[in-house]
């Protein structure tokens, strides 16, 4: 169930591609919608190479969706209590690893892109006190009914700019859902050994697969 669902999440994730030099960070609305512009069209027009070699899509990834990801505070935020007992270097490294887990899951997620849509929310007024919020989405993969999703923004308070640390799909976070998976295997083991299957899992080379 999780994985399907994180599966489902990574799909949604999508639209956030962009060029971090064309998107301005700190308005998180105009962000998500100019990350979504330019994402479609980058996968369009590389099609032909991402169907001659998968393993394009992790530079896209990491090129496109990466710069608009807090990777550091979600992996920190998956790690929970078992930070109080990592030392630092410990916890940089899952960092990394979680990054690179990311960037191939996103990866392998997008050889299903069938160039669905998505409507974005009316834009709300920002509250100025505030460092996080939400941008919520209907994704329209038509005859299908639309799946409704919500990305969390974090703001870096020194930049003023934004970046995306979490997504809740059907009611579940992600974050959530993986804490939940690798929180037995963090306590009995510990972060190096998660961080090692991270690892691992982000060195399969992506593979098409049949759609579902």
């Amino acid at each position: 169930m999780l994985k399907k669902l994180f599966t489902l999440i990574c799909t949604l994730w999508l639209p956030l591609a962009a060029s971090a030099a064309e998107i301005d960070k700190t308005q998180p609305y105009q962000m998500m919608t100019g990350v979504a512009e330019v994402a479609f069209e980058r996968l369009k027009a590389e099609q032909t190479t991402i169907k001659q070699d998968p393993n394009h899509l992790k530079l896209i990834v990491d090129e496109e969706l990466m710069p608009y990801v807090n990777y550091k505070y979600a992996a920190l935020k998956v790690l929970g209590p078992n930070v109080k007992k990592a030392n630092k270097a410990d916890v940089i490294e899952f960092m990394e690893a979680f990054r690179e887990y990311l960037i191939a899951s996103y990866a392998q997620v997008l050889t299903q892109y069938t160039d669905q849509e998505i409507e974005f929310e009316p834009e709300k007024k920002l509250d100025s006190s505030r460092t996080i919020t939400s941008v919520k989405v209907d994704i329209v993969d038509s005859p299908r009914p639309n799946i409704k999703l919500e990305f969390k923004l974090r703001q870096n308070k020194k930049t003023g700019e934004w970046q995306v640390f979490d997504m809740i799909a059907e009611g579940i976070s992600l974050l959530s859902s993986k804490q939940s998976e690798w929180s037995g295997k963090l306590r009995q083991e510990g972060i190096l050994s998660v961080a090692k299957d991270l690892e691992n899992l982000a060195a399969q080379p992506i593979r098409f697969e049949a759609k579902q």
